[in-house]
């Protein structure tokens, strides 16, 4: 009998990590998940999962900055989901080296151990925010890069390195760009669970950073979807490749308030709070994607509107423990 292939996931205890590990086992793969090290021996969302998940998860505690963590995790493994990263736009103005340590060096660990070890694909996660705000609309994958943060300058260095390694060394690496994800465990740093987790509070005045830009916006089940996408798909088709995931629809934050308001029954009144604000030539104004490069590779497609993740999304907030890992009154960076 042939052992189910084996996935291993860095960044497993996050929020897009730990719905690519429920992805992962339900296709059939074990997942060797990595937490990262802390003294409380937490491991993050990956606690949540259901006991029939968790039975096919091996979890490790860890950290990318370690090159033996990252080779310990990646030892054996099939494919190499790297979604390990600092996240956060604005904590990256306040804490850049941090950035780097992680995002860059990071990935450059991960990328030495899939060379070192023959590792058959390395899925490489990048983001929409390395393109900065749309010159040219849809985003494909040829768009100009465009970093106005700390935060997308880091990606924008895995992502180089990333094409680096393919070129020089033949490292099988995939880029997998999605836009901006949403759902059920994202933090409050994100527009969505901001809205969504203070109106779940009680909140009825929402504040909020700026209401003009538009953002495209793709439910994390789709998201985990396109990982395993271009994880699993023919290596002619994807391998030193870079893939957009998005729905190629756009919402301004003021009309996606509304929005949010109306699925969840509630008027709600904006306040904007100036702290929330980027600065200036750092506010990204707008992002639509292109993803039919990965449609035709791949085939994959969003399976969901919009307004049904919002309804999935709200429907986990509203439950009291899901609320309750929040702090839903504070400016979350």
């Amino acid at each position: 009998m042939t052992s189910a292939p084996l996935a291993a996931v860095t960044g497993a205890e996050g929020f897009i990590g730990s719905h690519l590990t429920e992805t992962l086992v339900a296709s059939g793969h074990r997942v060797r998940a990595m937490a990262q090290y802390n003294s409380f021996s937490s491991y993050g969302w990956l606690e949540t999962l259901a006991p029939d998940v968790l039975e096919h998860v091996e979890i490790v505690l860890g950290d990318v900055r370690d090159p033996g963590s990252v080779r310990g995790l990646m030892e054996g493994a099939d494919c190499v989901y790297h979604l390990a990263a600092l996240i956060a736009i604005p904590y990256s103005y306040q804490a850049p080296h941090s950035y780097v340590d992680t995002n860059v060096t990071g990935t450059l660990n991960v990328l030495e151990a899939a060379r070192s070890l023959g590792t058959p694909r390395l899925v490489h996660t990048s983001t929409s925010e390395t393109y900065g705000t749309a010159q040219t609309v849809p985003i494909t994958e040829d768009h100009p890069i465009n970093t106005q943060s700390p935060y997308a300058a880091s990606k924008a260095g895995g992502d180089r390195l990333a094409d680096s390694y393919h070129a020089s060394f033949g490292t099988p690496v995939v880029t997998l760009r999605p836009f901006n994800t949403f759902g059920p465990r994202q933090s409050m740093r994100a527009v969505i669970p901001t809205v969504i987790g203070q109106v779940a509070a009680g909140e009825r005045t929402i504040t909020l950073g700026d209401l003009r830009p538009t953002r495209d916006f793709t439910y994390v089940k789709d998201t985990a979807r396109a990982f395993l996408a271009v994880g699993t798909g023919p290596a002619e088709q994807v391998v030193g490749r870079t893939f957009n995931a998005g729905t190629g629809g756009e919402i301004s934050v003021g009309d996606l308030v509304a929005l949010i308001g109306k699925v969840m029954d509630t008027a709600l009144d904006v306040r904007e709070d100036t702290e929330r604000l980027r600065p200036a030539a750092s506010e990204v104004m707008r992002l639509v994607a292109d993803a039919s490069r990965l449609t035709a590779a791949t085939g994959w497609r969003p399976g969901h509107t919009l307004e049904e993740g919002l309804a999935h999304t709200v429907e986990f907030f509203r439950d009291p423990a899901n609320l309750a890992r929040y702090k839903t009154g504070i400016y979350n960076i």
